[in-house]
C-alpha cells in the first residue's frame, strides 16, 4: 500500500528535477545563442563625424573585424557634444553585441569630467573589449614664435607669461589638456584659444593666428616636412617609431611628461562574456594583420590589440589622469 506522503515526497523530487532540467536547458540555449553570435550585421558608432583621426583609425581596422566575425560592421557616425551625443546613444544600447562603440580620450575619459551632467560613466556603462592602437600628439610651433626646441618654449613662455597662445580642437579636448598638462609640468603660462575641431586649428597654426599646438601626427606632419610648422617634440614617453628621430617632451626638457591619444572598442555594460570573448578574439588577429598594421602605423598610431582586462586597467588609468588634468585647468564645457 502506498503511503500518501510518500507519494508527496517523489511528487517533489520529480518537480525539483524537472525544474533543474529546465534550468539545464535554458543555459544552453543561451550559450548556444552567444556562441552563433554574430548572425546580422553590427552597427558601430563612433562619436565624431567622418574623416576625422578617430574615424579613419576606426575604418582601418573594422574591415577585418568583420571579416573574422563574417557579419558587416556598420559605422554610423554620430558626432556633436564633444563625443557625448555617440557615447550616450551606446552606452543605451542593448547589451547583444549588436551595438558597439569606438571611443578615444575625449568621449569617454575627458567629457565625464568637463561636463558637470554627464549623461553615461566611464567606468560603469561600458564593457571594454579591446584596446585597439595609441600613439603620440606631435608639439608644433609656428616659425614665428622663435621657439626650435622645448627648452627655446618654455624659457620664451617664462620670460613673457601668458604671450604665447596655443590652439585646440575644443576646450575639454585631449589636446587641450594634453597642452594644459604640458603647461603645468613646465611651470609656464600660455593663452588657450579653443577652436571647432583639430583642422581649424592647424588652419590658423599654418597662418600664424596661433603659435603652438598638440596635434596628431597625419593631420600635420604633411606641414613639418614642407618646413611651414616646426616639429619640436612628441608626447608620449618613449620616441614614435613613425619619428625616431625626434626627442620626447620629457627627453627635450619637461622631465615626467607624458600624453596620447588611443582608440578602442567597448559595448554596452553587462554584455556577456562569451561575446566579448568572441570580440575580443577578432580585434586581436585583426591587429596583427600585417596590412592593417602596416595602415595604422601610417596614420601615427601604435597597433595594441590588449585584452578586455587591459583595456578596462587603462581607461581607469585615463579616467584618473584627467580628472586631476581638468581640475587643474578649470577646463568646462557647460
Amino acid at each position: 500500500m502506498t503511503k500518501k506522503g510518500m507519494i508527496d515526497i517523489q511528487g517533489l523530487h520529480v518537480g525539483r528535477a524537472a525544474l533543474a532540467l529546465l534550468l539545464v536547458l535554458g543555459q544552453a540555449v543561451a550559450h548556444a545563442a552567444e556562441v552563433a553570435y554574430p548572425v546580422k550585421p553590427i552597427r558601430v558608432i563612433l562619436p565624431v563625424p567622418a574623416g576625422g583621426t578617430p574615424d579613419v583609425a576606426a575604418r582601418t581596422v573594422l574591415p577585418g573585424i568583420a571579416s573574422l566575425l563574417g557579419q558587416p560592421m556598420v559605422v554610423d557616425n554620430r558626432g556633436g557634444a564633444g563625443g557625448r551625443i555617440g557615447a550616450e546613444l551606446a552606452a543605451r544600447a542593448p547589451a547583444d553585441g549588436y551595438t558597439l562603440f569606438v571611443a578615444s580620450p575625449g568621449s569617454l575619459t575627458i567629457l565625464p569630467h568637463v561636463q558637470k551632467d554627464a549623461p553615461y560613466d566611464a567606468i560603469r556603462d561600458f564593457t571594454p573589449i579591446g584596446l585597439i592602437s595609441s600613439g603620440p600628439f606631435i608639439l608644433l610651433a609656428h616659425p614665428s614664435a622663435q621657439a626650435r626646441s622645448v627648452k627655446d618654449l618654455v624659457a620664451l613662455a617664462r620670460a613673457e607669461p601668458g604671450r604665447l597662445t596655443y590652439g585646440s580642437a575644443g576646450n575639454g579636448s585631449a589636446n587641450h589638456l594634453a597642452m594644459e598638462l604640458f603647461r603645468s609640468a613646465a611651470g609656464i603660462e600660455l593663452r588657450h584659444v579653443p577652436y571647432k575641431g583639430a583642422p581649424q586649428a592647424v588652419t590658423d597654426l599654418l597662418g600664424g593666428r596661433i603659435g603652438l599646438m598638440f596635434s596628431s601626427i597625419p593631420l600635420a606632419y604633411a606641414h613639418v616636412r614642407a618646413e611651414r610648422l616646426r616639429l619640436l617634440g612628441v608626447s608620449t614617453a618613449r620616441r614614435s617609431p613613425q619619428l625616431p628621430d625626434v626627442p620626447t617632451v620629457a627627453e627635450a626638457g619637461v622631465p615626467g611628461y607624458e600624453a596620447n591619444t588611443w582608440f578602442g572598442l567597448l559595448g554596452p555594460a553587462k554584455l556577456p562574456r562569451a561575446i566579448v570573448v568572441r570580440l575580443n578574439d577578432a580585434l586581436v588577429k585583426a591587429v596583427r594583420v600585417p596590412d592593417i598594421r602596416a595602415q595604422l602605423t601610417t596614420q601615427g598610431a601604435d597597433p595594441v590589440g590588449s585584452s578586455p582586462g587591459e583595456f578596462a586597467a587603462h581607461i581607469r588609468v585615463e579616467y584618473d589622469k584627467y580628472a586631476k588634468v581638468v581640475k587643474l585647468s578649470g577646463a568646462r564645457v557647460d
